[in-house]
């Protein structure tokens, strides 16, 4: 009975919090026009899936507003390496550099660059593990990118 009670109590306090999943910010437009990434561009493929309220359009002439990707790269770069020449640390980066503008021109977010870098231990040993670490480092990265690009947009006044 007294567990019963608790298990109630616990739900009543948790149920009044305000506690609620984040969602994707509300954009203050319709279509968007993604221009200036490449065709396999992992980062212009995760944005478009985050656009999920908006429809995409591939004419900018067609778009409320047009999202312009000005730079978007991603390097490895070795920050130490042993005197052998072996490689002990390398840093990943992703970086996005964008505006956004009506098809006319006007400019709503002028030129804005997003920066990420991840550290990361290596060793030849253990190189197809560190390979997917890799990979799910950059995943992440891009998904931060992404966050970041949807609160500016949200952030938008038409």
């Amino acid at each position: 009975m007294r567990r019963r009670a608790f298990v109630l109590a616990t739900a009543a306090l948790g149920a009044g919090c305000g506690f609620e999943l984040r969602r994707t910010p509300a954009l203050p437009f319709k279509r968007i026009a993604l221009v200036g990434f490449e065709p396999r561009s992992p980062l212009g493929a995760d944005l478009r899936r985050a656009l999920v309220d908006v429809q995409i359009v591939e004419q900018p002439a067609l778009a409320d507003v047009v999202f312009e990707a000005l730079e978007d790269e991603r390097k490895r770069v070795v920050v130490a390496s042993t005197a052998g020449g072996q490689v002990r640390e390398l840093q990943l980066r992703t970086r996005l550099m964008f505006r956004l503008s009506t098809p006319k021109g006007r400019s709503l977010i002028p030129p804005t660059e997003l920066l990420l870098t991840r550290d990361m231990s290596y060793t030849e040993t253990s190189a197809l593990a560190k390979e997917q670490e890799e990979a799910e480092l950059l995943r992440a990265m891009h998904s931060d990118i992404v966050a970041q690009v949807m609160r500016r947009l949200a952030a938008v006044d038409l």
